[in-house]
């Protein structure tokens, strides 16, 4: 979908499965907690701006094709003039500073009544400057151990996004992201003392 195409509808949901699920930062009609098929979740993408620099970029996440599975996360419906507005900002965030690209998928949301909507997605590719690619859990946090940006520490936005899966989705299991966080928050303990 264009933008202009999207610019003319009456409404647009908004998947987010990183920092979307806690600090969307734009105004929204509703938001609603579910899923995607067919993509992880992976801390595969470089960040050097909002958690991260260009000598130490951080590790943030994407989404990696995959058929058997499915990411869970927030869609926000912005109406209105919200639609320029947040894709303004939006394109700004994620796509100049982060490197994303944009996507139509079919977002279900949590609950057996409720319709499946088209969603706008970012997803970070292989071929973006700022992608990092595959790498050991013990690699991907001894990096976010370490990183900090403009928003803060890498550690936070890991954190963050662990939470937002404990408390959403509890009966969810995201074994990429809760290995990274026992991995990092293990190292941190190691090298700094801390609990």
């Amino acid at each position: 979908m264009k933008l202009k195409d999207i610019l003319s509808e009456k409404s647009l949901w908004i998947f987010g499965y990183g920092s979307l699920v806690w600090k969307p930062d734009f105004k929204y009609k509703r938001s609603k907690v579910g899923y995607i098929q067919g993509y992880k979740r992976r801390f595969w993408h470089g960040d050097n701006f909002h958690r991260g620099n260009d000598e130490m970029p951080g590790r943030v996440v994407t989404l990696v094709e995959d058929d058997d599975a499915c990411t869970w996360g927030v869609a926000y419906e912005v109406t209105g003039s919200q639609i320029e507005e947040s894709m303004k900002y939006l394109n700004v965030r994620e796509a100049v500073l982060g490197g994303y690209v944009t996507k139509m998928v079919e977002f279900v949301p949590r609950g057996d009544s409720q319709p499946c909507h088209q969603a706008l997605v970012y997803i970070a590719t292989a071929d973006a400057a700022n992608y990092l690619g595959r790498a050991g859990h013990g690699e991907i946090a001894a990096q976010i151990a370490v990183c900090k940006g403009k928003a803060g520490h890498n550690i936070e936005y890991l954190q963050r996004l662990a939470q937002f899966m404990r408390q959403q989705c509890p009966e969810v299991e995201d074994r990429h992201l809760f290995s990274i966080e026992a991995c990092t928050l293990h190292l941190v303990h190691y090298l700094f003392g801390f609990k």
